[in-house]
């Protein structure tokens, strides 16, 4: 009897001791303070462009300069979209009607670092840039990767999260361990892992890249690394990032329906310095669709064979 006592006795012991070390890893982790949810359905749209262009100085605007601004920029939208059915804003493009606005004050660009809001291309980096963004109509693995429906395109569901032209929905799904971000144009959901752990290996490069999240307050900061080089081309918005950049992202939920979204790109195999952006996510009605695109890559024997066609009559 003594001796199973003794074990019941140390297998109690072994259970508490078991539930302590777990509470106190539990404790250890950060957690999110009240009210920092980031869960719900969002949008990024916006009329404010990632660089700031010429007819905008300074990183803000006042309410007649967005005014101004906002009428050529929807004057020069019409004419884009004077190509017929399938042209118009209600029936595909998402621009935006407003600048942002952030601590109540219009902004000028989604860069706000350098201060001069345009990208800090290095010599080197701005040559390497025009050598990937040049279009390749030779090799269907060398298009887009929203056009072989892979991705959503324009970094949209990769890192940073930059405004879509389509379909430009973001749903965010938390629990303790993980952060998942669905958006409505394309077909995976970016997983952010909140434990620590060891990065993957450097020869894996998943679309969206490898993100480890953590939370400080209200704000949930990730780090990505291991970024995809079939992602690094931000088409149309000229942007390109390398594989071996380190992006970090802040999201912190400032209402019911405003998310401040900053981000930090850190590339400097691209750029001569680290630049900065912002933007907000507000809060949408959805529903979020599903991202039918063209299964199968049915339109790229077409993309192919029309530079063929212009190849022969050039």
């Amino acid at each position: 009897m003594g001796s199973r006592a003794q074990a019941r006795r140390f297998a109690t012991a072994a259970l508490a001791l078991g539930a302590v070390l777990l509470a106190g890893a539990a404790a250890a982790r950060p957690r999110p303070a009240a009210g920092a949810s980031l869960e719900g359905l969002w949008t990024n749209v916006s009329a404010t462009p990632l660089e700031r262009p010429a007819s905008l100085t300074g990183p803000t605007a006042t309410a007649p300069e967005a005014a101004a601004y906002l009428k050529v920029y929807a004057a020069d939208n019409a004419a884009d979209d004077a190509s017929g059915v399938g042209g118009g804003d209600s029936e595909w493009w998402e621009r935006g009607t407003e600048l942002l606005r952030i601590d109540g004050r219009f902004r000028t660009s989604m860069i706000v670092d350098p201060a001069d809001g345009r990208l800090p291309w290095s010599k080197a980096g701005r040559a390497t840039a025009a050598r990937i963004m040049t279009s390749d109509y030779d090799n269907p693995e060398r298009r887009p990767p929203g056009e072989q429906c892979l991705m959503g395109g324009s970094g949209s569901a990769s890192v940073p999260m930059l405004p879509h032209r389509s379909s430009s929905l973001y749903m965010f799904v938390q629990t303790p361990d993980h952060v998942a971000i669905w958006m409505e144009s394309g077909h995976d959901p970016r997983i952010i892992r909140l434990k620590t752990g060891p990065r993957l290996p450097a020869n894996m490069h998943p679309w969206a890249g490898d993100s480890i999240g953590r939370w400080e307050g209200r704000t949930l900061v990730v780090e990505t690394t291991n970024l995809n080089p079939g992602e690094g081309w931000k088409f149309p918005l000229g942007v390109y990032i390398s594989p071996d950049a380190k992006v970090t992202e802040r999201f912190t939920r400032l209402s019911k329906g405003e998310i401040l979204y900053g981000f930090t790109v850190d590339d400097p195999q691209i750029y001569a310095r680290p630049w900065r952006g912002e933007l907000i996510l507000r809060a949408a009605k959805g529903p979020i669709f599903e991202y039918a695109c063209h299964e199968g890559n049915y339109s790229l024997p077409g993309i192919l064979a029309g530079a063929r066609r212009d190849e022969a009559v050039k």
